[in-house]
């Protein structure tokens, strides 16, 4: 690789996810040696100085700070990283796109539609790119799926169905974290889980166009947590509690737009955080005249295809993923070596890289978050109403249209 293009790096939150994310930036010239793109991590911000000091002596940041100020304001920072809780991401993708930087920021991008469309008109008027950790939609199955609707394999798609259950909440006595408050996380699994499911089923099958949905909290209180300490992991016996302000289940009935690819399709979607048995089954199955196939993160290299309703192999027929499927053979050179969820992250950073580089432009942005949590929001409407609620249109999306 000669002369590699130096990209500088900033992150905020030095969590979980902003590891996940430096290890993707870490992975890209590695994984994509052709694109010549080496990304430098410069400065990484977090409130804690352990996770700062973290991010220097272990992350290989050049620096670290305790004010997400000193990352937006640095010269030599490029593009972003915007790992931090919920109900900051808003505020921080504002002042990222004023201060000129092109950001990746995880999802939900508000609580709600509207905080999300506040960020979109903050990255449209100072023009900078953005990318959404809707990480799901990168796995080469995902993609293959994606193709076979696209190209007719499936005939006219007539319904689908899908869900994104997990067990994080699933414990009654689980911390009354900011994840259950309604004035830090906004919705509860809408925002957490179902944007996924909503972001994959328009990526793959096009806009939904309408919804109507139901939610619900199971464990309506919980024992408190003290703030900024702890996780919605832990475990409190006994001690005080407080009430949930956000749903543990949603579910929904869609129609999609006519102009997507698979138009006019029917279909159904749950998510939950209170499931008990799935860990992160997340899941879909698609119908179409001439076929049907399914898939399940559980198994994310494999999915299962069924075309015809002829012969003497009815039926669906398992299939591991493997080169010519996505990016697979950037990772492995066959199939029976699985990818994992690291690699998605490392593929989003990919997409995100070329995107600020002005190439193509393959990566999800904040017309699809917009999408996502429009949709998401008029579930929550659609409860209130007990009616049907028609989504808005939102241009610019990687939606599958025709």
């Amino acid at each position: 690789m000669a002369n590699p293009k130096t990209i500088g790096v900033g992150l905020i939150s030095v969590g979980w996810m902003g590891k996940v994310h430096s290890r993707a930036y870490q992975a890209v010239p590695v994984v994509y040696p052709e694109l010549g793109l080496k990304p430098r991590l410069v400065i990484a911000a977090d409130t804690s100085q352990e996770r700062a000091d973290y991010a220097r002596d272990v992350l290989g940041y050049e620096r670290s700070t305790l004010d997400y100020n000193d990352v937006l304001n640095d010269p030599e920072v490029d593009v972003v990283s915007i790992c931090a809780p919920n109900f900051l991401h808003a505020e921080i993708g504002i002042a990222a796109a004023k201060a000129g930087k092109a950001f990746w920021i995880e999802k939900p991008v508000g609580r709600g539609a509207a905080e999300t469309e506040a960020v979109q008109a903050a990255a449209e008027e100072a023009g900078v790119v953005s990318t959404i950790g809707f990480n799901y939609r990168h796995a080469p199955a995902v993609e293959h799926i994606k193709g076979l609707i696209a190209d007719g394999s499936l005939g006219r798609i007539t319904n689908l169905r899908g869900t994104f259950f997990a067990d994080y909440s699933s414990e009654p006595n689980g911390a009354l974290s900011w994840r259950f408050i309604r004035g830090l996380a906004g919705s509860g699994v809408l925002g957490d889980l179902m944007g996924h499911l909503v972001d994959l089923v328009q990526y793959v099958a096009g806009p939904i166009a309408e919804v109507s949905g139901i939610t619900s909290t199971v464990y309506t209180e919980r024992p408190v947590a003290q703030m900024g300490q702890g996780t919605h992991f832990d475990v409190i016996e006994g001690g005080e509690k407080k009430p949930v302000e956000n749903e543990d289940y949603a579910g929904m009935l869609i129609r999609l737009s006519d102009d997507a690819v698979a138009a006019g399709a029917i279909g159904t979607l749950e998510a939950s955080r209170v499931a008990v048995g799935p860990r992160a089954s997340y899941n879909f199955e698609i119908y179409g005249t001439e076929g049907s196939v399914k898939w399940d993160f559980q198994r994310m290299n494999e999915l299962e295809v069924a075309i015809g309703r002829k012969g003497n192999h009815l039926g669906y027929q398992r299939i591991m993923v493997g080169p010519g499927f996505g990016d697979f053979d950037h990772f492995h050179p066959g199939a029976g070596t699985g990818m994992g969820y690291d690699d998605l992250k490392v593929i989003e950073a990919k997409k995100f890289l070329l995107a600020y580089q002005g190439q193509e432009a393959k990566n999800s942005n904040i017309y699809d978050a917009v999408s996502a949590a429009r949709v998401c929001s008029a579930v929550e409407e659609s409860m209130e109403t007990k009616q049907w609620v028609a989504i808005a249109p939102t241009n610019h999306t990687t939606s599958a249209k025709r």
